[in-house]
């Protein structure tokens, strides 16, 4: 039987292993927590997309200086002006291809130059890598007035996995609004841009509609996984502890 020395010395020993514990568990649950906090927004954000998606009819874009991503973002709208093709830009990116297959290629942003002298970015849609030469794709260089029919869309901020655009070598990896606008030396530019719905352009291409409801939504099962983690833990402690005060002491040589 273990005297009060004994347990006392025992229970000391473990003061350092539960304040790692606590420590550990309390990151575990946070991000667990966190994941379920994530969950809510991503669902309010594909209720709030279908709905908007389904306005009819489309609306005019809002004034430049009362745009509200929050209140505006993925509302449903038309706009009619002339292409500035001299000026576009493509944006690096993916598009799906054939199931379990992504094309790889670009996203192509055009100024729409309107009759009031402003400028919206639109996003075209996609090309692949061997139709980046606006001359492979002649018959989409629409000429005059056209008129597109689309989603708003908030400037791209940059995410942590991708490359930082380089002007310079006209290199884009993000639909940067403010960033593109300096580039072409485009002025009195919209603080939004304009994701074309999927009505075909002449020859094809580019190709529009690739604004998709279907966003990825797992982060119930990442919240599992934290709060399984979180388990384990406390199950690996307890036995742990357990052990450290039900194993017999060694006793000390000599």
């Amino acid at each position: 039987m273990d005297t009060v020395p004994e347990r006392t010395t025992r229970l000391h020993g473990l003061v350092a292993p539960s304040l790692a514990t606590l420590v550990c568990l309390a990151i575990l649950l946070g991000l667990g927590f966190w994941q379920l906090a994530r969950k809510g927004e991503k669902e309010a954000l594909i209720a709030r997309i279908v709905e908007r998606s389904h306005v009819e009819p489309p609306a005019a874009p809002p004034p430049f200086d009362a745009w509200n991503a929050r209140a505006d973002e993925f509302g449903r709208v038309r706009v009619t002006g002339t292409f500035l093709h001299d000026r576009e830009t493509l944006v690096h990116g993916l598009a799906p291809g054939e199931p379990g297959r992504a094309l790889q290629g670009f996203y192509v942003l055009t100024p729409l130059r309107r009759d009031d002298g402003t400028t919206i970015l639109i996003n075209r849609g996609f090309v692949p890598t061997e139709l980046k030469d606006p001359k492979n794709r002649a018959a989409g260089q629409v000429a005059g007035e056209a008129t597109v029919t689309g989603m708003l869309r908030a400037s791209e901020t940059r995410g942590l996995f991708v490359p930082e655009s380089d002007p310079k070598r006209d290199a884009w990896f993000t639909r940067d609004v403010p960033g593109i606008a300096a580039a072409r030396g485009l002025t009195e530019v919209a603080p939004y841009l304009i994701e074309a719905d999927a009505t075909p352009n002449p020859g094809g291409w580019p190709r529009g509609g690739q604004l998709r409801v279907d966003l990825p939504n797992n982060h119930l099962q990442y919240a599992f996984t934290w709060f399984g983690i979180a388990a384990c833990l406390i199950g690996v402690f307890s036995v742990f502890a357990w052990r450290r005060f039900h194993d017999p002491v060694e006793p000390k040589a000599g």
